[in-house]
């Protein structure tokens, strides 16, 4: 790996707008960038002294010369070891499939957002580049944003998803916590769907991406004039989402400045845009996600406790993947089969021993990590089902084959004992089963019913008796 003072980006475009931009963006993290305009000339670089000088390329799909999946071709089997990243308008999982293939590390959609090209950099040129299975994917699979497709069967997440589903169907404010990937994006796009405001729209804002001098006309606007710079008049993001829904995600970033013009928003209903006489009465549904606990970081004062408590009438906590592995062979399975709906993919089964796999590691990036992992595996897969020498990179990490990894029981998730050994009341192993079918057949209440070899009558008596919400 070259020197991080001296690392140096090939970036394969033709376009000078886009090229100032990310040579601008690379520059912030040390990276001098090289520019070539095609293919011939991105070729003929690699052998002079800059070239062999090189830490990663970027590649824009639309680069003159060679089709871009050839072009990867050719500078892998020159330089085998060196990162490429694809820059691309698609969002094509053929293109996505086709590049992996061809040897990119990476695939960015643009508008690429400034800091998923940054990770992207970073990912692939540090010692973390051999794990590259494990890295994440922007690329992402078209989802169903419904409770039924929020997979698992774990006590915990199914608590969370029934607090979720509840709190779909009123107006108030819902604050939704949990680790990077564990599924907060994908909850709120669900409760959208199941809310009374289903049928207006969703803007989600992620305020990370977001330049935090920006982040103030984001949300509330601007008048023309107001700053230097606001040439036209902007109208924020309140403002526009008024009747609809709006969502916040990584809220524990936003400035503390910013955190008192939301707090009164919340309580008045009303939004001012910087350099506004007026203020415009707004009625949006606000949702709000973090990934750390919004609790501690009021409580060293890094958050107002003030909007915590407007922000939170409901919270909503997603355990991360590490606590909910009975959950991995329903979601691997469930993720293959969709990755094989795919262009250019087909389906696979999974066997028991790279079930054990999966479920050894620790997924630091959760539920997002595990269908990028499949996801990548199955692009190179060549028999007609995932087994643990389809994940390379997971057997070294852990240090485990096969033939040594535990079987990984599929009932996990009901628990017949408490902590001092006793059995559990017979009512909350009941719970817990009725709460394990609905997840395992994703809210089909009658296959539920049927399952369990009781009417549907009855399990909705018990549903209510038990104190189980139909989400649950």
């Amino acid at each position: 790996m070259a020197d991080l003072d001296q690392r140096l980006l090939m970036l394969i475009d033709d376009e000078p707008a886009q090229s100032r931009l990310i040579s601008a963006l690379a520059s912030r993290e040390g990276w001098r960038t090289l520019i070539v305009r095609d293919a011939e000339t991105a070729i003929a670089t690699l052998g002079t002294r800059q070239g062999m000088q090189l830490s990663a390329i970027i590649l824009d799909q639309g680069v003159p010369g060679d089709e871009a999946c050839a072009l990867i071709s050719e500078l892998k089997s020159r330089r085998p070891a060196l990162p490429i990243l694809m820059l691309t308008t698609s969002t094509s999982p053929v293109l996505a499939v086709e590049a992996m293939r061809a040897g990119a590390t990476d695939y960015l959609v643009k508008p690429v957002a400034p800091d998923r090209l940054m990770h992207a950099l970073r990912s692939a040129t540090t010692q973390e580049a051999p794990r590259d299975e494990l890295a994440p994917l922007t690329e992402k699979m078209p989802s169903n944003p419904d409770f039924e497709s929020m997979i698992g069967a774990a006590p915990n997440f199914r608590k969370a998803l029934a607090v979720a589903a509840k709190a779909a169907r009123g107006h108030a404010p819902v604050l939704i916590e949990g680790e990077s990937g564990s599924g907060k994006e994908m909850l709120i796009r669900a409760m959208h769907a199941a809310s009374p405001r289903a049928r207006m729209p969703l803007r989600i804002i992620n305020i990370e991406g977001v330049p935090a001098n920006s982040i103030e006309s984001v949300l509330f606007g601007h008048e023309k004039g107001a700053f230097p710079g606001a040439f036209d008049r902007q109208v924020g993001a309140l403002q526009h989402c008024d009747g609809a829904t709006l969502a916040l995600d990584e809220i524990d970033r936003l400035p503390p400045a910013v955190q008192e013009r939301l707090l009164e928003a919340v309580k008045k209903g009303d939004c001012r845009p910087i350099g506004a006489r007026h203020s415009f009465r707004v009625d949006v549904r606000l949702i709000t996600a973090s990934n750390l606990p919004l609790a501690d970081l009021a409580d060293q004062g890094h958050f107002d406790p003030e909007l915590l408590a407007a922000l939170s009438p409901t919270k909503v906590t997603l355990p991360p993947l590490r606590e909910r592995t009975g959950d991995i062979p329903a979601l691997a399975r469930f993720f293959l089969a969709r990755i094989g709906e795919q262009p250019g993919l087909r389906e696979l089964g999974i066997t028991d021993g790279a079930l054990s796999l999966l479920a050894a590691y620790d997924w630091p990036g959760n539920v997002r990590q595990l269908q990028t992992v499949l996801f990548r595996a199955a692009v190179f897969c060549e028999g007609d089902a995932l087994t643990s020498e389809d994940f390379p990179q997971l057997v070294n990490i852990l240090g485990t084959t096969l033939s040594t990894a535990p079987a990984m029981p599929e009932s996990a998730g009901v628990m017949l004992y408490t902590p001092d050994g006793h059995l559990r009341p017979l009512e909350e192993i009941e719970a817990d089963v009725i709460r394990l079918a609905i997840g395992l057949y994703r809210g089909r209440m009658t296959e539920v019913a049927r399952r369990l070899g009781i009417g549907r009558s009855t399990l909705y008596r018990k549903l209510s008796e038990l104190g189980i919400d139909n989400a649950a």
